[in-house]
């Protein structure tokens, strides 16, 4: 719980951040930064990445988590 709820907070604030940044400042996330991509899609692109991270940090914390457990379970 130590992990899942900070990283749901975040991921729901970063998620939701998107279209409030387009909804409020559109001059902003309509700037072009490589061709016709914009700040917008590239927000929304890293969404995937930022997604893809906190399943890292997630699979690292099971892994821990078994480990502990598993001891536990050998010393009873």
């Amino acid at each position: 719980m130590r992990l899942v709820i900070p990283a749901t907070i975040f991921f729901l604030g970063y998620y939701f951040a998107l279209p409030v940044l387009v909804g409020y400042f559109p001059e902003i996330m309509e700037r072009k930064v490589i061709g016709n991509i914009n700040v917008a899609y590239l927000f929304a692109l890293s969404e995937f990445a930022m997604a893809w991270i906190i399943m890292a940090l997630y699979v690292q914390n099971a892994r821990a988590t078994d480990v502990q457990e598993q001891r536990a379970l050998d010393d009873v």
